[in-house]
């Protein structure tokens, strides 16, 4: 993999989706990780969390569409319950 290279984990948040700034959106719920190991650590705890669903480790940063809004957050923003 090449060097500095980023890992967003993207997962579906069926709780936030539809509804305030998701208003007829999917609310896409992606976290930036520094390496490939915090991101599977990010998916294996979004795993266990029954409001994710379509969990991916991705190499491209995602973008808002017209039917999703992406919200981004840094591996080390993330509170220990994703991060152990």
């Amino acid at each position: 993999m090449m060097e500095n290279q980023k890992f967003w984990v993207c997962m579906t948040d069926k709780f936030m989706s539809g509804w305030g700034r998701a208003t007829n959106k999917i609310n896409k719920f992606c976290i930036e990780c520094d390496t490939y190991e915090q991101a599977e650590i990010i998916e294996r705890n979004a795993r266990k969390r029954p409001e994710m669903k379509y969990i991916n480790i991705n190499i491209n940063k995602p973008k808002d569409t017209r039917r999703v809004l992406v919200s981004l957050r840094h591996f080390d923003e993330m509170g220990d319950i994703w991060r152990q």
